[in-house]
C-alpha cells in the first residue's frame, strides 16, 4: 500500500492561514540569520587577531649605527690589547675526547690576560687553573667541538673558571694560543 502525501489542514478561517503562511516565511528567514551571525562571528576573529597582534608585538628596536663613527667619520675602534697587560702562558692541555676508545684528542695551549700585578697570582695559581681548565674539557662532547659557534663559548667558560680560580679582577680574559684536534 502506497502512502498518501499529507496535505496541510486547511483552516477554517483566513486569518489562520495567512498565520500559517507567515510561519513558512519565519522559517525562510532563519538561513538568512545564520549567514550573518558567520558574518559578525568572522569580523569578530579579524578584529580580535589584529589586536592581539599589535597589542603583543615588541615595539622596534631604536635604530644603531653598526659600528660607532668619529666626528670625522671615520670608525672608532678600540684597542684589545691594552698597555700593562700581562700574557701568562699556561702548560700545554692534552686531553682524550669523548667516551669511546682514545683515538681523538685535543691540544690546546692557554694563555691569561691580567695586568703586571696579577702575573704572580696566576703563576702561584697554575695547578688550580690546569684543575679546572681539564675538569671542564674533559665534559666537552665532539659534537661541541665540531660547532664553530661553540669556540667562544668555550674562550668564556674558560674566562670564568679562571676568575673562580683567581678571584675577580685579577685576569681580563684568556687567549687560545694553539687548537689542535685530533
Amino acid at each position: 500500500m502506497a502512502k498518501k502525501p499529507e496535505k496541510k489542514p486547511k483552516a477554517a478561517d483566513p486569518a489562520a492561514e495567512a498565520k500559517l503562511e507567515a510561519g513558512d516565511a519565519e522559517t525562510g528567514a532563519k538561513p538568512a540569520s545564520g549567514l550573518i551571525g558567520l558574518v559578525m562571528l568572522g569580523a569578530a576573529a579579524l578584529v580580535s587577531s589584529f589586536g592581539l597582534v599589535y597589542l603583543l608585538t615588541p615595539a622596534p628596536a631604536a635604530e644603531t649605527a653598526a659600528c660607532p663613527s668619529s666626528p670625522q667619520g671615520k670608525p672608532v675602534i678600540e684597542a684589545a690589547a691594552k698597555p700593562g697587560q700581562s700574557y701568562v702562558a699556561l702548560p700545554e692541555v692534552l686531553i682524550t675526547v669523548g667516551s669511546a676508545p682514545a683515538t681523538r684528542y685535543l691540544k690546546m695551549n692557554i694563555s691569561i690576560i691580567t695586568d703586571a700585578s696579577g702575573a704572580k697570582a696566576v703563576a702561584e695559581a697554575e695547578p688550580m687553573l690546569a684543575d679546572a681548565f681539564n675538569t671542564y674539557l674533559r665534559s666537552i662532547e665532539m659534537t661541541d667541538l665540531e660547532d664553530p659557534g661553540f669556540y667562544p663559548r668555550m674562550r668564556e667558560q674558560l674566562t670564568r673558571r679562571a676568575e673562580l680560580v683567581l678571584g675577580d679582577g685579577v685576569t681580563d680574559g684568556v687567549l687560545i694560543t694553539q687548537f689542535l684536534l685530533r
